[in-house]
């Protein structure tokens, strides 16, 4: 059986731990996170949706999940 490697990365604050070489899109939809309702900031620059599937995680990445809520 291969070893599969994890890497510690924060999502809002917090510690979570993953497998290496997980696209952001597969983390993302892992959470189940609605992506029509969110923005995503890696690194602390915003990540365009059509970037996901490119962007794989790295060791100590920091990801912050915006929400949008509507009001007025």
């Amino acid at each position: 059986m291969k070893n599969i490697k994890k890497i510690k990365i924060k999502i809002n604050g917090k510690t979570s731990i993953i497998q290496e070489n997980l696209t952001l899109e597969s983390y993302i939809k892992r959470l189940k996170v609605p992506l029509k309702k969110v923005a995503i900031e890696l690194n602390h620059e915003i990540v365009n949706k059509n970037s996901f599937k490119k962007i794989k995680l790295k060791k100590n990445d920091r990801i912050e999940i915006v929400h949008f809520i509507g009001g007025g």
